[in-house]
């Protein structure tokens, strides 16, 4: 049994979703249902859930400031949140589960089950990289979280040569020669890393532009990255390839 607590400025939102969890997911138990970020922390620290359910935006204290506030995050954590298609990126880019109101009960189990699965606690990176995601966009993040079968892999950007599609795998190909297995698939990775230098050439492949050392002309062509691999251009992406290669092409 999962013990869990709800902390949501809503008395609504915590009430339909101790009624879901109550009919969709048996392995979880709600101890405590907190409506600040006051009654959060002495409950937190009071009754140490498995699991919290933390609504972003309260009045007073935040999502975020409750967090900053615990000496350690030693629980799982599903965020609860209203916010738009730009904070969903945010979500992704850290790797951190969440939940968009009003609550699906597919999304709800799928979390849980991730839980259940997974069994590891958010770092506190994961949590700085969805704070700045969230709070400061003007301000590009130099790290991205990648979500493995063996854990979490933070990873500088600029280490990333290629990304290839495997079924419902993406391979991450960095610079150190390492590659990367990731439960991801490329499409997500492809919305993480579509506003830095990285574009899809090919339903398989997603590339960094600045590790391109030469494209080679065909239907589509082909491209040579910095470590010498070699990556097929779709004959419709071909375009567009070129004219970020070549900004000033007329």
């Amino acid at each position: 049994m999962i013990e869990t607590i709800i902390v949501d400025d809503e008395p609504y939102c915590c009430e339909s979703l101790v009624t879901m969890l109550g009919r969709y997911c048996p392995e979880v138990k709600v101890i405590d249902v907190c409506n600040s970020g006051d009654c959060a922390l002495k409950m937190i620290q009071k009754r140490t859930p498995q699991l919290l359910f933390l609504d972003i935006e309260m009045p007073q204290m935040n999502g975020f400031e409750l967090l900053e506030k615990l000496p350690e995050i030693n629980f799982e954590l599903i965020f609860t949140t209203s916010y738009d298609q730009y904070a969903i990126k945010a979500f992704r880019f850290s790797a951190l589960d969440y939940l968009l109101k009003p609550i699906d009960r597919e999304e709800l189990e799928q979390a849980v089950q991730k839980v259940i699965n997974r069994n590891q606690r958010p770092s506190p990176q994961q949590i700085d990289l969805l704070f700045q995601k969230l709070h400061k966009p003007i301000v590009k993040i130099n790290k991205i979280a990648i979500p493995t079968v063996e854990g979490l892999h933070l990873l500088p950007i600029e280490s990333i040569i290629s990304c290839t599609s495997e079924s419902n795998y993406t391979i991450l190909k960095l610079k150190d020669s390492q590659k990367i297995v990731t439960t991801r698939i490329l499409k997500e990775i492809q919305e993480m890393l579509e506003e830095y230098s990285f574009l899809r050439v090919h339903n398989s492949y997603l590339i960094n532009l600045n590790e391109v050392v030469k494209y080679i002309k065909g239907e589509g062509g082909h491209l040579i990255m910095s470590d010498g691999s070699a990556i097929d251009v779709s004959r419709s992406r071909k375009e567009m390839l070129l004219k970020r290669l070549q900004p000033n092409r007329n």
